[in-house]
């Protein structure tokens, strides 16, 4: 909840955890491909078995974790990261149980190195599929499905509106979406009649459920807008 110190609540700590969920697959993802890089140059002797028996493990871990966050996923972008982590980590222990079957069986040891760069990959894909739309809310970015022209179009549609101008939107987190504009509207007595049927359009219309509008008669200039 709200409190003094942040008046809009908590809820962008979830987005501030999913960019250094992210950023951490990041890290891995580039770690991952320096180590298998660096095996070609200098290969080491893998145990079949220790790998496999891990890897094991790692994916009952894993997959539990996944199914456990699965349904959340759908409705945070935290969770959502955290999800994306846990099905990387369950299909590279998948990935290393072929490895270290093939060791096992044939001696290939250059499966190690292959399938560690198609792990690292993979996990790159997803941080990059989602690290835009992270860092967009962070930095107070419109909604991706709201376009700015769309809603002044629609403001100053509604009856005694004559202009609309400084408008700003954003997201607070990832499902509310918040806006502020200054409105030109012929008679400043209408002005409650106004805002309500602005603010209920802009809900239903645009999915903008926080707004604030100040009233004017005439537009604003630039140093007092």
């Amino acid at each position: 909840p709200a409190d003094r110190f942040k008046t809009f609540g908590y809820k962008r700590a979830e987005v501030i955890a999913a960019l250094i969920n992210l950023v951490t697959l990041v890290i891995v993802g580039l770690y991952l491909i320096y180590e298998a890089l660096w095996r070609v140059f200098e290969p080491h002797v893998i145990e079949g078995w220790i790998v496999v028996i891990v890897a094991g493990i790692a994916l009952v871990i894993d997959v539990v974790t996944a199914v456990l966050t699965y349904t959340i996923s759908k409705y945070s972008m935290n969770i959502r990261a955290a999800f994306l982590h846990n099905v990387s980590d369950a299909l590279a222990s998948a990935a290393v149980i072929v490895s270290g079957s093939l060791i096992l069986l044939y001696d290939w040891y250059w499966t190690d190195t292959a399938i560690t760069l198609l792990i690292a990959g993979y996990v790159l894909y997803q941080a990059a599929t989602m690290l835009p739309k992270t860092i967009h809310i962070l930095m107070q970015g419109a909604p991706d499905n709201v376009s700015i022209e769309s809603v002044i179009g629609a403001m100053e549609s509604v009856e005694g509106v004559s202009n609309v101008h400084h408008v700003h939107i954003w997201q607070l987190d990832e499902h509310e979406n918040a806006l502020e504009a200054h409105v030109v509207i012929d008679d400043l007595g209408e002005a409650e009649t106004i805002k309500t049927a602005l603010k209920s359009g802009l809900e239903k219309r645009f999915d903008i459920g926080h707004s604030t509008l100040e009233f004017e008669s005439s537009p604003c200039g630039k140093s007092v807008c």
